[in-house]
């Protein structure tokens, strides 16, 4: 699956998640999405801490298609 396909399942089963409907709980929902990454993709996104859906997303989006092309070359 790849991080696209990942983060619209993610919003989308976040609808039933009253606790991560809050804007309280943007950190809980960053750490629940970077603990579901595959592991290439954590490795690269882990060390940054990024607390931000939007910004997590977009950055993981970019990792997957970087390891992609380098799977590919």
């Amino acid at each position: 699956m790849s991080v696209s396909e990942y983060a619209a399942k993610f919003e989308e089963l976040c609808r039933f998640a009253p606790h991560y409907n809050t804007m309280e709980a943007e950190e809980d929902k960053c750490v629940k999405f970077e603990n579901e990454l595959r592991s290439d993709i954590k490795q690269l996104i882990g060390f940054s801490e990024i607390r931000d859906i939007p910004t997590l997303v977009n950055k993981s989006r970019i990792c997957d298609k970087d390891s992609r092309a380098k799977a590919s070359y």
